[in-house]
């Protein structure tokens, strides 16, 4: 399964589009703009599995720095600044990586993590 199975390629394109600029990502603006924040949970779960490349049930900061080549191979790399922002964001316990959908999914606008 890819990404474009669940999201629309032409809302996957506005929302890279709309961060092409260096230091303009915004998670939640971004995963909004995608369609993230329309799908269900189980949707989301995939979504995440999709975006943790090492398959460790974890997106770690190597992993992060990557996120918008995930959705297209030619997207830019985040800045540092944009990943440690990113990481923050979903890093509840410290420990440098986003666990599994609960913590991705509070990323989400109008979302808590039971996907409500």
């Amino acid at each position: 399964m890819s990404l474009t199975d669940i999201l629309s390629p032409s809302d996957i394109a506005a929302a890279l589009r709309d961060c092409q600029a260096p230091d303009s990502f915004s998670p939640k603006k971004f995963f909004q703009i995608s369609g993230m924040s329309k799908k269900s949970s189980s949707q989301l779960k995939e979504i995440f599995r999709i975006l943790d490349n090492d398959q460790s049930g974890f997106i770690e900061e190597d992993e992060l720095k990557y996120f918008l080549q995930r959705f297209e191979c030619g997207a830019r790399v985040l800045t540092t600044s944009e990943t440690k922002t990113f990481l923050a964001a979903a890093d509840h316990d410290g420990d440098g990586k986003i666990g599994a959908e609960a913590h991705f999914q509070q990323l989400l606008p109008h979302r808590n993590s039971t996907g409500h």
